[in-house]
């Protein structure tokens, strides 16, 4: 089990060092943040002031490998606009993005999972159905065009929920619905497949076969043979919440990690984008890191694999 997690670990570290590199070129490539500080009159040197602060005249190798060592020390530099940390500016905003993701999550687990299997127990009823096409809906609808929806039916019709901002649970229902209901589709689709797998087997049928009240067999002993590939879902899906709530950030004005990235990437703040993005592929990896500690305990043949 030491050497199945020391391979994991490596190989998460590479994945983290590759994403810095790449947006570390991809920032550079987009433009100059110069032109965005100074005013249209600005003297050519004051354009060279500025870009020697900003470190910006050193060739693109020597700026890399700064990069790097200031990475060790997980030193983003400091934001253009706001002259902060740029590290602790995404550290404040990470709990709002983190709050959201779970909470969406939590949707997406609590309701997806149960739909899954009872669409499993009766396949090509009226409830799997209805069942698989919502959530084929849930898949095909893009997150923009939900948030907009419950926003003008549930917000502005019927007046329940606030249209935006981050306060109680009433300003958490909504972005959470709008940022799990593709996780939701996800898992509930996977679930199903799975257990339709699974309950096809011939220990399902001498489990019933022996008496075993249904409940017992589906949940004991057919559903926890689905836990792979359903915890695989889960892990990905709970990164990918993580990693995509920039847009349901966006439509709520929810104050979180993927908007400061978003403002950031218009600005051309290098700083605080390469400090965003590298926090949400740190949780994202963090969290895979954790999917296989899972599999090598669910399976054992995993890790001696």
């Amino acid at each position: 089990m030491r050497w199945f997690l020391l391979r994991r670990l490596i190989r998460s570290l590479i994945v983290l060092w590759g994403i810095s590199t790449i947006v570390f070129v991809v920032m550079r490539l987009s433009g100059d943040p110069v032109t965005l500080l100074l005013p249209q009159d600005a003297t050519q040197a004051d354009v060279e002031r500025v870009t020697q602060q900003l470190g910006l005249d050193k060739p693109l190798w020597t700026q890399y490998v700064i990069f790097l060592a200031n990475l060790s020390r997980l030193n983003f530099g400091t934001s253009i606009h706001l002259r902060q940390p740029a590290f602790n500016m995404a550290v404040e905003r990470l709990p709002a993005t983190l709050e959201l993701a779970v909470a969406a999550f939590a949707f997406a687990v609590v309701i997806g999972l149960p739909i899954g299997v009872l669409a499993a127990r009766k396949p090509y009823s009226l409830f799997d159905n209805v069942a698989m096409l919502c959530a084929a809906v849930g898949q095909a609808a893009p997150t923009f065009f939900v948030g907009i929806m419950l926003i003008l039916i549930l917000s502005l019709w019927v007046g329940i929920f606030p249209t935006s901002g981050r306060g109680g649970f009433d300003h958490l229902v909504l972005p959470a619905i709008t940022l799990g209901a593709y996780a939701l589709a996800s898992i509930a689709r996977l679930t199903r497949s799975a257990m339709l797998e699974v309950i096809r087997k011939d220990y399902i049928r001498t489990a019933r076969a022996k008496g075993l009240a249904e409940r017992v067999i589906i949940w004991r002993h057919a559903f926890k043979n689905t836990a792979i590939p359903v915890v695989t879902i889960m892990g990905i899906q709970l990164g990918a919440l993580l990693g995509g709530a920039v847009v349901t950030e966006t439509v709520f004005s929810w104050p979180g990690i993927g908007r400061l990235a978003i403002q950031s990437i218009y600005n051309r703040d290098y700083a605080v984008v390469q400090a965003t993005v590298f926090l949400t592929a740190f949780w994202f990896v963090l969290l895979n890191f954790a999917v296989d500690v899972i599999y090598g305990w669910l399976d054992p043949r995993i890790r001696y694999n």
